[in-house]
C-alpha cells in the first residue's frame, strides 16, 4: 500500500485565472512558463511543467502537495470542483511555482533527491468562490485550494 513521504504547503499567486510549476532547473526547458499556456484547460502540462488553471483572476492560493512512494488512493471526485491528472518529467527533482505576476516564487516543491518521471493528481476546490472574489473585490488569499498528489512513474 502506497505512503505519504512527504506534504508541504505552498503559496501561488494566481494571474490572469493561472499558475505555474516548473523545473526548478529550468535553464534547457524548451516551453518555459509562461510560454504556451492554455487557459482553456485546467491541467496544462509542456516538457518540465505543469500550468494551473483558476476560477478567479487575480488571488492567492492555497496548495497543499504530497509525495507519495506509490500511486495514492482515488479520490472521490464529488469532493472536487475540478479534477486533473498528468505526468511531467522533473530532472532536479524540485518544482518552482510560478506567477504571471511575479515570475519564481520563493522555495520549491520537493519531489525527490534525483529528477524521473512523476505522475500528478490535482484537485480544486473553491474555483466558484474565487470567481465571485475576482469579480468583486479583486483578490484575496486561501479561498481556493489545491491538493497536488505526486507519485514516481515506474
Amino acid at each position: 500500500m502506497a505512503r505519504v513521504v512527504r506534504r508541504q504547503r505552498v503559496s501561488a499567486h494566481v494571474g490572469y485565472h493561472v499558475f505555474g510549476l516548473q523545473d526548478s532547473d529550468d535553464g534547457e526547458l524548451p516551453v518555459p512558463f509562461p510560454d504556451g499556456v492554455d487557459a482553456g484547460a485546467f491541467l496544462g502540462v509542456h516538457p518540465g511543467r505543469l500550468d494551473i488553471t483558476s476560477g478567479g483572476h487575480t488571488h492567492t492560493a492555497t496548495v497543499d502537495v504530497e509525495v507519495w512512494d506509490g500511486a495514492p488512493p482515488a479520490q472521490d471526485a464529488v469532493a472536487w470542483d475540478e479534477q486533473g491528472e498528468a505526468t511531467v518529467e522533473s530532472p532536479s527533482g524540485e518544482l518552482a511555482v510560478w506567477s504571471l505576476h511575479s515570475g519564481r516564487m520563493d522555495g520549491v516543491i520537493t519531489l525527490g533527491t534525483a529528477g524521473g518521471s512523476w505522475r500528478v493528481r490535482v484537485g480544486c476546490v473553491g474555483r466558484a468562490a474565487a470567481a465571485a472574489l475576482s469579480a468583486g473585490t479583486g483578490t484575496g488569499t486561501g479561498v481556493e485550494r489545491y491538493l497536488l498528489q505526486f507519485w514516481p512513474c515506474r
